[in-house]
């Protein structure tokens, strides 16, 4: 049938065609070769089909380039037979129970294994859908059952205990604070660093919180200061805070026991609660205004005597004031406004301008004789017995002189009897205003009963008269007829 058809030329004669230019030959490229293989140059020969290809090869690679950051290999992962979800690897899965483990031994205090059979089944999966590590880690410690996560109590940076409720623990703490609040109280906290987190922790460490609340408001020791006082000792600070002697020394190493002065700053132990709770109150009182003092020059008085010639009165007035308290006892009150009612009457106080005689009393003493105490005051073991000795005994060169620790009238100058018998030969001195020295154990006198004596004149000699175990000065020092603590009068 074929060669019956006519040819379409001979039916259908082609127009005369134009002379075709001629080709213009591009440089030539060297041939691209991968793998030993010459590839294909485009640029020497295109054809209609080069676009398609080239399209279908671009789609391909980047299909494959999409494919391959949306999918990867992962494992399905059970744990005793329960799916837990996809993973990366199993390495990862076999650092992460390492961890756990180490974790968990930190937290019970012993070597701790994890026993469970994990089991993996390879899969091509979305990279999204594969579980962290730390997802992993945390689905491993919740079958822990000796390990809970649970809310941790923290009081300045200890662990206080764990509870399971920690609605429970805030409304504990809430209580602790309750016995300090009143209606007005503005803000209550407490002083310590307060933290309540959710943590592993073992099991058995769970606390009742009857427990945690004895633990937080059981008393503790904490070191306080104390100041001297006039006619304080060192044993007497200690027992009146139920402390032993060598316990206050412990606390104050620096300090000499047998020479305190008025002010003196000693540390001593006090009770304080665990946790301690810090309120502020804005309180609305009424209370005394303070009256001033006028004062008026009198040329009838000795210089440093005084006298009251218009007692003065207090006013009253309501006041407004913040009012810090630690665990109910006042710390600090500021004065925020005042509503005077009633004017105080200022007090009008005259003072002696004429000068004082050089053997009245200066009002401060000075050493008597400067040298080593070799006793103190208080209680001391002696003459095979422990008895109370009511100076200081300073040691001296005998023949040394002793002066006065201040003016005075001298109201004794001889040799002991009596209850006086172991001072042998002293001196007493009256210092007006109540106040007595005596100086003891001398080997003469310089001043005769009656005399009138200036603070530094020499009234005896240093000597071992009387129940004296060597040359010193025994100074004792009385007040309206009661010894006292001489170091507390002596600079």
């Amino acid at each position: 049938m074929d060669e019956l058809l006519p040819n379409p030329e001979s039916v259908f004669p082609a127009p005369a065609r134009a002379k075709a230019p001629a080709r213009r030959h591009l440089p030539t490229l060297p041939r691209l070769r991968w793998k030993g293989i010459a590839l294909p140059n485009f640029m020497e020969r295109r054809t209609k089909l080069d676009p398609i290809v080239f399209l279908t090869v671009a789609l391909s690679l980047t299909s494959a380039g999409v494919l391959g950051h949306l999918y990867g290999p992962g494992y399905e992962m059970t744990l005793d037979g329960q799916r837990v979800g996809m993973v990366e690897s199993r390495q990862m899965v076999a650092s992460a129970v390492n961890r756990v483990e180490a974790r968990a031994s930190r937290i019970l205090g012993y070597d701790y294994s994890l026993t469970h059979t994990v089991d993996y089944t390879y899969h091509l999966t979305l990279r999204e859908d594969l579980m962290p590590v730390s997802q992993v880690e945390t689905y491993l410690f919740d079958q822990i059952g000796e390990v809970m996560k649970v809310p941790v109590l923290t009081v300045n940076g200890q662990v206080i205990g764990a509870a399971e409720d920690e609605d429970a623990l805030n409304t504990m703490l809430e209580s602790i604070k309750a016995p300090y609040i009143n209606e007005n109280t503005v803000s209550a906290q407490f002083l310590q660093p307060i933290n309540i987190s959710r943590e592993y922790t073992a099991t058995a460490s769970l606390l009742e919180l009857e427990d945690i609340y004895a633990t937080l408001t059981a008393n503790s020791v904490e070191r306080v200061d104390y100041t001297v006082q006039s006619g304080d000792t060192f044993s007497a600070i200690a027992n009146s805070r139920g402390m032993t002697v060598r316990e206050l020394q412990a606390l104050n190493p620096d300090t000499n026991i047998d020479r305190l002065w008025v002010g003196q700053t000693l540390t001593v132990s006090q009770a304080v609660p665990f946790l301690s709770v810090q309120t502020l109150d804005n309180v609305t009182y009424d209370g005394p205004v303070d009256f001033e003092v006028e004062e008026v020059p009198d040329d009838s008085m000795y210089q440093g005597n005084t006298k009251i010639l218009t007692p003065g009165v207090e006013g009253l007035a309501t006041y407004n004031a913040d009012v810090t308290y630690v665990n109910g006892i006042e710390q600090t009150r500021i004065i925020n406004t005042t509503n005077v009612i009633t004017q105080p009457t200022t007090q009008v106080v005259a003072v002696g301008t004429k000068p004082r005689p050089k053997t009245m009393a200066t009002g401060s003493f000075i050493w008597p004789i400067y040298g080593r105490v070799n006793s103190g005051y208080g209680s001391r073991y002696i003459f095979g017995s422990y008895s109370f000795h009511s100076g200081i005994d300073i040691a001296g060169a005998y023949g040394a002189a002793i002066k006065a620790a201040d003016g005075g009238k001298v109201t004794f100058a001889g040799t002991g009897t009596g209850s006086y018998w172991s001072y042998g030969k002293y001196v007493v001195i009256d210092h007006e205003n109540g106040l007595q020295t005596i100086y003891a154990h001398c080997s003469s006198l310089d001043v005769r009963a009656g005399d009138r004596v200036y603070q530094g004149q020499v009234i005896a000699r240093v000597g071992s008269t009387g129940r004296s175990t060597g040359n010193h000065c025994h100074f004792q020092v009385k007040v309206n007829g009661t010894t006292v603590n001489p170091w507390n009068y002596l600079p």
